[in-house]
Order: structure tokens, then C-alpha cells, then sequence
């Protein structure tokens, strides 16, 4: 969300700085398109970096609408062909205080947005959680971690000091998948102390040869945390099924 008010405002100075001193065509064809001559080359550069900007006005225009601040097209337009000129009816610190409202406006709303969806993620992580945890063979543990066996292993059980190797595929409730090692044709190592604390403790419950499957409440994954790019939301109850292939035990140490 911080990423987009930014590029609102980065448009915004890309087309204040944009001056070549041209006049808006007006002129447009029946697919509404204008009417400017593009048979040289300077006039299809122009027209390229018209195109760029525009499309990343037209986006920015959109994600506001989104938001509910409508802006007028024709101002919008105006206000380029008056930068173009270099006659705009605005001084630079008008344009810039204008510009940060309206990023704040589209940040607060972006966060508001983010708290309801986290707030639900909750609700429906725990009513699936509650639902998962009536279904036969599920144990849940005090923790709140449930778990069921898919396969018992006959192998030993790491500690939470040790290394695994696994096998694994993690979803949302609804089904998306965030995570796998099988899509990747390769298991991976990792140090049991290192991981979300749903996984640290289901891991040490099994041994090698099993798989499990966990429900892993969202205060044993990652929380209300946002993290930015991640396919996981914040306050989301995360399922993973896991593979136990080895144990690599941790170097004790000699006093």
C-alpha cells in the first residue's frame, strides 16, 4: 500500500517535470483515439512516453477510484497540459501539500482495509481451526497446534536443537498454496530453532518415515505480522503437511 501512494505521487512529478512545451491534441478518431501524425521517428518517441505516462496515470486513477477518492479526468488532463507548458495554476508547495493529502488518504484507507481483512482472517482461521479440531484423529495440544498422523514413521524424533529434512506443502484454508517442496522436486534442511513456533513443535513430535498434517494457529505462525510481497496474510491459520526424511542431531557442547 506504501509502495502505491508512492507511485501516485511519483507519477505526479513525472508529469510536472514532463515540459516540452506541446498543446493536448483534442482531435480524435471513431475508436476515440487522437489524431496525431506518429509517421516520423520523434513524434513515436513522443507518443511512447505520453503512452508510459499515461497508463501509469490511468492505473494510479483507478486504484483511487478503488479507495473512493474520485478525481475528475478533465482536471487531471488540464493539469498535464498545463505543466507541459510550464503555466501551472498551482506553485510547487500547493502541488506538493496536495499531493502528500491525497497519499495519505489512499495510505489510511489501505490500512483500514488491511485491518478489517486481518480481523476476518482471524474469525475465519478460528472457525475453521474449531472445525478442523471435531474431525476424528486430530489431536489439538495445549498450545493450540493440531495435528493428525498421515504416516507413522518407525525413526527417531529430533529435538529442537536439531537439523530436518522434509517434505512439505503449505496452504491457506481456503486452499491457496503458499509453499512447496514437492513443486520444487526438493526437500529442505533447516535448524527446528529457526522456524515459526507451529512448526518447531509439530516437527518434534514426529519421527522419521511419518508425515504429518498441522492446523497451525496464526499466534504459532506469523501473527498479525504484514509482510510485504508474502503470499501469507497477517492473523492467517496456515496448514502444512510435512514429510520427517532425516535428522541431523545438534553438536553438543563440551563445557
Amino acid at each position: 500500500m506504501k509502495i502505491m501512494a508512492k507511485t501516485v505521487l511519483a507519477s505526479a512529478l513525472a508529469l510536472a517535470i514532463a515540459g516540452c512545451g506541446a498543446e493536448a491534441p483534442s482531435a480524435q478518431n471513431a475508436a476515440g483515439q487522437s489524431k496525431v501524425a506518429l509517421d516520423n521517428e520523434a513524434n513515436r518517441h513522443a507518443y511512447a512516453l505520453g503512452t508510459v505516462l499515461g497508463r501509469e496515470v490511468a492505473a494510479n486513477m483507478e486504484h483511487l477510484t478503488e479507495t473512493g477518492i474520485e478525481l475528475d479526468n478533465a482536471v487531471v488532463l488540464a493539469a498535464l497540459s498545463d505543466a507541459l507548458n510550464d503555466n501551472t495554476r498551482m506553485s510547487d508547495d500547493e502541488v506538493q501539500e496536495a499531493i502528500m493529502a491525497l497519499v495519505e488518504l489512499s495510505t489510511n484507507y489501505a490500512e483500514e482495509q488491511s485491518q478489517v481483512a486481518s480481523e476476518q482472517n482471524l474469525q475465519d482461521g478460528l472457525a475453521y481451526q474449531a472445525e478442523n479440531a471435531a474431525r476424528e484423529g486430530v489431536i489439538v495440544t495445549e498450545s493450540g497446534l493440531q495435528y493428525e498422523v498421515i504416516t507413522e514413521g518407525e525413526g527417531e524424533s529430533p529435538a529442537a536443537e536439531d537439523t530436518v529434512t522434509v517434505h512439505y506443502e503449505g496452504t491457506l484454508i481456503d486452499g491457496t498454496v503458499f509453499d512447496s517442496s514437492y513443486e520444487r522436486d526438493e526437500p529442505i534442511a533447516f535448524p527446528l530453532n529457526r522456524v515459526i513456533p507451529g512448526w518447531s513443535e509439530g516437527v518434534q513430535l514426529m519421527n522419521v518415515g511419518s508425515k504429518y498434517r498441522f492446523v497451525i494457529p496464526a499466534e504459532l505462525a506469523y501473527g498479525s505480522e504484514e509482510r510485504p510481497g508474502s503470499p501469507i496474510p497477517p492473523n492467517a491459520t496456515l496448514i502444512f503437511e510435512v514429510e520427517l526424511l532425516e535428522i541431523e542431531k545438534a553438536e553438543s557442547v563440551s563445557e
